[in-house]
Parts: C-alpha cells; structure tokens; sequence
C-alpha cells in the first residue's frame, strides 16, 4: 500500500499581532504626551496685554512652561515647585538639549515684579538665555 502524499501547500505566514501591540502602544503614549503638555498650559492666569509682541512659532525649540501665579507660587509642567527644586529641574532640562531650552513664563497681570525676578535669576542661573514672556494682545 501507498502511503498519501500531503502537500504542504503552507505559505509563508506573517504574525501582525506585535506591530498591532507596537501600534496600539505608540497612540497611548502621544495621548499621555499631548495631556502633559496641554497641562503647562490649562493654568487660568489673566496674562498681561502687550501692544507689539511676535506670535509662538511652532518649531522644534525644546521648551518648558514656567507659571507665576498672582501669590507667587510658581508651577512647571502643572504642578507646584519651590525655587531650589524648579533650579534643579531647570538645570538638568538645559543639559539635556545643550543650553538650548526656551523657557516661556506665564505670570498673571497682578503678580507683583517681586515674585517673577527670582524665577528670571533662576533661568539665568541655570544657564538659560532664551525666556519669552506669554502676553495676550491689546485690542484694537
């Protein structure tokens, strides 16, 4: 007797299932990034009015948001910090992109000067040159 021939007639297979997880993983993260950042900003401060200023431009310039609010509490990236620890946090940001980093300051119109020259000297002291200040327009 003979035995049967079987064919394999399998092609090659081809598992997505990883690059679904690798998909599925790489949405989470930029919903979690995209949150983060909104937070820098979501802070409710009545900005300053400017007659002239430039628009935020949206290039690649490695950037944190620092918040003075009107009682001098300063907040990054949402939440509160102490001088000594936003010095240190600014220190090691500037280091990671190569003295590089831009600071934006949001401060609202009642906070006194007082409260907004040490957030400037630790900028300064943590070898930062680039900070803007956020204002909103006068209207016309």
């Amino acid at each position: 007797m003979k035995p049967p021939v079987r064919h394999r007639s399998r092609g090659l297979g081809f598992n997505i299932t990883p690059m679904i997880d690798i998909t599925f993983l790489l949405v989470i993260f930029f919903l979690v990034a995209s949150h983060w950042s909104r937070q820098e900003i979501d802070v409710e401060l009545n900005l300053p009015t400017a007659q002239s200023g430039r628009e935020p431009i949206d290039d690649q310039t490695p950037r944190v948001t620092v918040n003075v609010l009107a009682d001098g509490a300063t907040m990054l990236g949402g939440q509160h910090v102490e001088r000594d620890e936003l010095a240190a946090r600014l220190r090691v940001e500037n280091a990671k992109h190569d003295g590089g980093l831009e600071v934006r300051l949001r401060a609202d119109r009642d906070t006194p000067f007082a409260h907004i020259e040490p957030v400037l000297k630790t900028c300064a002291d943590a070898g930062i040159t680039n900070a803007n200040f956020s204002v909103t327009r006068e209207p016309l």
